[in-house]
């Protein structure tokens, strides 16, 4: 028996041991690599052509990699080897083959001595060996340096295995969907097997738009669809076998190209008669739903009673388009029959199409209303407050309950949805506030001023007034708000583009809030944001347009990338400096406190 006692108790210590070791290796390991970026906006090609140049990271990380005695010219020329893959000369830097080789190695290893995960196919099979032993120290043939063929191909593997490993972690801020024809192609990317294990993911507000829609709600289904036909991403609804036949037959019939004066901004006539056609269905349904759940206070968006009053009296002076044949002067809200029966067409797509389930699949199980990483809560938008400074109550909730909170009845939501189960009508209803509300995490506007852009010649009443989020951002004392509830010490948020030729800075003076917008919506400014954290700095890139980036694959060159640092350490940032280390330290000292309890019972060893 005591022999059994005896053998348990190893057996237990040394998994103990095991798992001790565990985390104090992660605990004392470089914080990981992490790349933020936001509102791609469904630019698939120009994501993809941003993400194969890493967002200039190379030339970063061979900097932290290699002594500071390296000049900013044989940090440059090794960073022109790696992207080129091969070996060349340099007039006025003398480092030959087996200098550069060295050179290589000594990046791998520093990027390799932090990495626990995906070093499964980082190095190729031909030269996997050599660069194993390289790395670890042990000596290889000759011939690797001095036969000019094996010194170029291995020179070409290490690179190749270099640029493998530039990125830890990638945190997109929300917003693949709207007004790019590609949100397919990105949630591909993101959901492929070199990317899917090392990206989160924080909704944005076009991404519930589409989630809400997908749940059923048909005001959203209504919305998301106009926006795609705003855009005229006809192509898009082929690839998803979206049949809009129905709706196009029905909107060019009601609202010939002709008759509309309106501000619509479809390029084709088939686009405007959809864009309107379904402007009119959407707000009719956004109308039911405001009535039907007066705690959302969004009264004043109540818009069609008011046109009816005008379209009655013939006072449209204030009105760019009269033309409203599916509008009953007297009942506004309500649809026609030929209305309902096209929204219900699109609402059974919608909810049933298997290639739109698959890339809504990826945000309802991959998604977070927001996520804390490296000591930074990283949201969408915002986190709703008010103009004293505290934060914004919603439906009895506030601060990160009501975050909480919102991302339950998504998962919930998402749940529902992916097994074809009946959804709550208040979640649905839920999914509409979310996306247009004054209080939502996701909007952070009083009003989205849709109907009035459309047909009020006022430009006044188009404007969206931004809510309290950023003025509170100046005061230190809603920044310490927002540290102590969710324990963090920075925030990262997207949403709003940030105007880099104005000379707008990404980050607060203190380095505590910082917005990243990827500036990918040709509305926009095309040259957005992106941000990155190493264990030694944190910085912003200001990104290349379409323009700079066509015009360096021409020249098989990286695009032009300008630089905000934000921070840098003296010494590198560890996993115990986080919040998660704070969560590994006190795991770590159970273990502890355990192994030494088994050590000072009797019997033991």
């Amino acid at each position: 028996m005591k022999e059994n006692s005896f053998r348990l108790q190893t057996s237990e210590l040394d998994q103990l041991a095991q798992q001790l070791l565990h985390l104090e290796n992660e605990l004392n390991s470089n914080i990981p690599v992490t790349l933020w970026i936001s509102d791609l906006h469904g630019e698939g090609d120009r994501f993809m052509a941003i993400l194969r140049g890493r967002f200039g990271m190379l030339y970063q990380t061979c900097r932290e990699a290699l002594p500071n005695t390296f000049s900013v010219d044989k940090i440059q020329y090794l960073t022109q080897i790696i992207r080129k893959k091969r070996y060349f000369e340099e007039d006025h830097i003398l480092m030959d083959t087996q200098d550069v080789i060295f050179c290589l190695v000594e990046i791998l290893k520093y990027r390799l001595a932090n990495i626990r995960h995906r070093t499964k196919n980082i190095f190729p099979p031909e030269f996997r060996n050599t660069i194993k032993r390289l790395i670890s120290g042990l000596p290889v043939p000759d011939q690797v340096f001095e036969e000019n063929v094996l010194s170029q191909r291995l020179i070409s593997h290490l690179a190749h295995s270099i640029r493998q490993i530039l990125l830890d972690r990638i945190l997109v801020l929300g917003d693949v969907f709207d007004r790019g024809p590609q949100p397919d192609k990105i949630i591909r990317i993101l959901s492929s097997p070199a990317y899917r294990d090392m990206v989160d993911y924080v909704f944005g507000n076009h991404d519930i738009l589409w989630m809400g829609a997908a749940s059923g709600n048909q005001s959203l289904v209504a919305e998301a669809m106009r926006i795609t036909c705003r855009y005229d991403h006809f192509e898009l609804m082929e690839r998803l076998k979206f049949d809009s036949s129905k709706l196009a037959a029905f909107a060019m019939k009601t609202y010939p190209v002709a008759k509309i004066t309106g501000k619509f901004k479809a390029k084709t006539g088939k686009g405007r008669s959809m864009e309107k056609a379904l402007a009119i269905i959407q707000f009719k349904l956004e109308e039911q739903t405001i009535k039907s759940f007066p705690e959302y206070e969004m009264e004043s968006r109540l818009w069609l009673d008011r046109l009816a009053v005008m379209l009655k009296k013939g006072d449209t002076a204030g009105l760019n388009d009269t033309h409203f044949p599916t509008i009953d002067l007297d009942d506004p809200a309500k649809l026609t029959v030929e209305e309902q029966d096209i929204i219900d067409d699109l609402t059974l797509q919608f909810t049933t199409n298997r290639k739109i389930k698959r890339l809504l699949n990826y945000f309802f199980k991959k998604g977070k209303t927001y996520y804390i990483h490296n000591n930074s809560l990283n949201i969408h938008a915002l986190l709703p407050s008010r103009e004293d400074g505290e934060f914004e109550e919603f439906l009895g909730r506030q601060g990160r309950a009501l975050l909480d909170f919102i991302q339950e009845t998504i998962e919930r939501v998402g749940e529902r949805y992916l097994k074809g189960e009946v959804q709550e009508r208040e979640d649905q209803a839920l999914f509409f506030y979310l996306w247009c509300g004054p209080k939502s995490p996701f909007f952070g506007k009083h009003a989205m001023k849709t109907f009035e852009r459309y047909f009020l010649f006022d430009k006044a009443s188009h404007i969206e007034k931004s809510l309290y989020w950023k003025k509170n951002l100046l005061t230190d004392a809603f920044k310490q708000k927002l540290q102590e509830e969710f324990g963090i010490q920075r925030v990262v948020y997207g949403h709003t583009p940030v105007d880099y030729l104005k000379g707008k800075q990404m980050a607060s003076s203190d380095g505590v809030a910082i917005n990243v917008d990827g500036g990918f919506a040709a509305a926009y400014y095309n040259r957005g944001h992106a941000l990155v954290h190493t264990p030694y700095q944190l910085f912003g890139i200001i990104l290349p347009t379409p323009e700079e980036i066509e015009e360096a694959a021409k020249k098989l060159e990286s695009a032009p990338l300008d630089i905000e640092l934000i921070d840098e350490f003296r010494q590198p940032m560890k996993i115990k400096d986080t919040a998660k280390g704070a969560l590994l330290k006190r795991q770590s000292n159970a273990l502890l406190l355990r192994i030494r309890e088994l050590t000072c019972e009797p019997g033991s060893l």
